[in-house]
């Protein structure tokens, strides 16, 4: 049979003109024997979006008629964005009336509207369209709370952006209202009626131990278990490394090979040593779990890895790619125990410029599992240690690469990480911030170094791979940040310009709003994803940019690892057309699981303030205004990443109003006034854990604000 490339190259020629079954079976010369599985694989691309058959059986690409795939990523006021396959334009808009029956997540064919069309009301000339027709569930299940009427039985969702309540018939075992559970979604063919669904699983009152981290694992339908032929597999290998794959193999063991890692992390994805040489220059080798050698293409771990796509992060557990024996074992860089590795070695002079890098199957022994604190403390007090000397080593380089980097034009995105600290029973005790200091930036800058290396041997060499991609932002987008910026009194350039918005973020950096701005920006920008092609990463400012240095974790880099050390692309059976459905496949998968990991925190932080607002004395929180709205303020505290909302009727001292031309919330009497990026003092008013929302209220100093 052709391949897909050939197919997609007849009809993606502006030439074409549009040809049924029997048209591009002549056209692609395709035998007598193959046309059967061909006939399949068309019906396989229209199913996903991919072709159309218009009048008279007739195939073409969607965007030829005006139609375009993708999915839809739905808010919780019933609009929505289509996030496109294969469109240059930006994120198309989706009135809610024009949502038909699809959900949140959902992959659906959207037919375009003309521009500042009817349903362009948000955002003037942005592209629009109407869902026509739901491709493929994003989910077969839902997670919500059972309510009871006097006639029926429904479920309110748990994800906000799933608009309509589920009807449920009675369950077969007494369930009290207001509990969590689970129901199994049956066909909602029309959005005239509510969909329909039966409750398969209990999970208990929302307040209950454990119910929430179930409630996300649930929502999210992630796996808790490994199929039996994995864990089996897993179970076959040996822990021993022979010998002979040792001798094959560059011996890294005489390097002083350390890692640094968080102090709770188990598997340990990455290590580093260095070479000092007589001239000053210094060759860095970033040493990588080799977890291609025990996961082969095919086999029941990397079908399992590839379905799974990366771990996920949980606030109270890691739900791994891999099983325990390779993520937290064999495959793990763990102290004192011999490791096969993916090695990058790259050599730099003082000035940090990249003189060459090459690539090497190696094995390493390290000698040390240092935490970012311990990290952290040998480079603030430097000691005279092996080890010591070597982290104050490459955290200098580390700073020098830095510094290059953001003068090429790399954007300061990063947000501290909020830790949360549990009990026994899963409740949150303390939320530690995590910055991101100098021991994290010393690994960061490594990782970068090597992931850059990496993609461009691949592309050098045209090698078919997976690449971390970041698309240039929408110029209207910008615009809009530029004009909200202005309302919060942050009078900024022309953000098309990186330069502009790198002059941005330093004016704000360490300022009250700098987070209100950071939210913003990220909200304007692409979302990184993976892709076959090698189109840059703008965030970066990088050329070329893939992932290689988690493969425990992620895929993508097991993918990438295959690429590199691969003989031809047949060794590792990755061609084109493959990882372009791979691509896509991992880039759900990990925005599924960095959404689960934000709800997980999310809802131990809900439950860590409900604590605070239950004490006899109601402890204060500084809060920053993110955005006004008629309905009140919508604050953050940045100190823990913690949004919520300050409501119109609870700002205290006297009657205010919204200025919708302002964009702020003005006192009648006392003139106070309320914008985004002021810093205020609030109290904890309520937590409600089924909407999952915080309400504060402002607290005035000496009667005044």
């Amino acid at each position: 049979m052709p391949s897909i490339d050939s197919l997609y190259q007849v009809i993606s020629n502006t030439n074409y003109q549009p040809l049924n079954r029997d048209g591009l079976l002549r056209r692609l010369k395709v035998p007598t024997n193959e046309r059967a599985k061909f006939f399949s694989f068309l019906d396989e691309e229209v199913a996903a979006g991919r072709l159309v058959s218009i009048r008279n059986g007739l195939y073409v690409q969607p965007i030829r008629v005006g139609l375009v795939a993708g999915k839809l990523h739905m808010n919780e006021r019933g609009f929505g964005f289509l996030l496109a396959d294969n469109y240059d334009g930006a994120d198309i808009y989706i009135a809610r009336e024009d949502t038909a029956n699809a959900f949140h997540g959902d992959r659906v064919l959207v037919r375009l509207n003309e521009s500042g069309g009817r349903n362009n009301r948000r955002g003037g000339d942005r592209t629009s369209g109407q869902v026509i027709k739901v491709l493929q569930r994003a989910r077969t299940q839902l997670v919500g709370t059972l309510q009871q009427t006097k006639l029926f039985y429904y479920v309110v969702p748990d994800d906000t952006r799933i608009i309509h309540d589920v009807y449920v018939p009675k369950p077969k075992i007494s369930v009290p209202v207001g509990h969590k559970v689970v129901v199994k979604l049956h066909d909602w063919p029309s959005r005239n009626v509510n969909p329909e669904g039966v409750v398969t699983e209990v999970l208990g009152p929302p307040e209950a131990p454990g119910v929430d981290m179930m409630s996300v694992i649930r929502k999210y339908e992630l796996p808790t278990e490994f199929p039996n032929d994995v864990v089996e597999q897993a179970s076959r290998i040996s822990t021993a490394i022979p010998p002979q794959e040792i001798k094959r193999r560059e011996d890294f063991r005489k390097h002083l090979v350390f890692t640094v890692d968080p102090d709770d992390a188990r598997d340990f994805d990455d290590a580093l040593s260095f070479i000092e040489l007589r001239n000053g220059d210094i060759e860095v080798f970033v040493h990588i779990a080799d977890v291609s050698h025990y996961v082969t293409p095919g086999s029941a771990l990397d079908r399992e890895a590839q379905k799974r796509g990366n771990s996920v992060y949980l606030a109270d557990r890691v739900i791994p790619m891999l099983p325990e024996k390779l993520s937290n074992g064999i495959c793990s860089l763990q102290p004192q125990v011999d490791r096969l590795v993916k090695t990058v070695v790259v050599r730099l002079d003082k000035r940090g410029k990249v003189l060459g890098s090459r690539f090497a199957e190696g094995v390493i022994h390290s000698r040390q599992r240092l935490t970012y604190q311990q990290a952290i403390k040998l480079i603030q007090k430097p000691s005279p240690s092996p080890i010591g000397r070597a982290v104050l080593r490459l955290h200098e380089m580390a700073q020098i690469l830095r510094k290059k980097r953001f003068a090429a034009g790399s954007l300061d995105l990063d947000f501290p990480d909020i830790k949360v600290r549990l009990d026994a029973e899963g409740r949150p005790v303390k939320l530690e911030r995590m910055d991101n200091d100098e021991s994290h930036q010393l690994i960061e800058e490594y990782m970068l170094l090597a992931n850059e290396a990496v993609a461009s041997h691949l592309k050098e060499i045209h090698r078919p791979a997976v690449y971390r991609v970041h698309e240039h932002p929408d110029s209207s987008r910008l615009e809009e940040l530029r004009v909200q910026l202005k309302f919060m009194g942050i009078n900024v350039g022309n953000l098309s310009q990186r330069g502009e918005i790198q002059k941005m973020l330093k004016r704000v950096k360490g300022t009250a709003e700098e987070s209100v701005v950071k939210i913003n920006l990220l909200k304007s920008l692409m979302r990184a994803r993976y892709d076959h092609r090698p189109t840059g990463h703008f965030g970066l400012a990088k050329a070329n940019y893939t992932h290689f240095t988690s493969p425990i974790r992620r895929y993508a880099d097991l993918l990438v690892h295959r690429a590199l050390f691969a003989r031809n692309p047949k060794d590792y059976g990755c061609d084109i057309s493959r990882l372009a459905q791979i691509a896509i496949s991992i880039s759900q998968t990990e925005r599924n699981a960095a959404e689960a990991e934000q709800e997980s925190v999310k809802q131990k932080k809900l439950q860590y303030f409900l604590i605070q607002s239950k004490q006899t004395k109601s402890p204060e929180f500084k809060a920053n205004v993110i955005e006004v709205k008629s309905i009140g303020l919508l604050v953050e505290l940045s100190e823990f990443q913690v949004q919520g909302l300050v409501r119109i009727s609870d700002i205290p001292g006297d009657i205010y109003i919204f200025d919708p031309q302002r964009h702020e919330i003005v006192g009648r009497r006392n003139r106070a006034v309320f914008h985004a990026g002021q810093s205020l003092p609030v109290k904890v008013m309520e937590v409600d854990l089924v909407r999952k929302q915080i309400n504060f209220t402002t607290v005035p100093r000496s009667g005044r604000f």
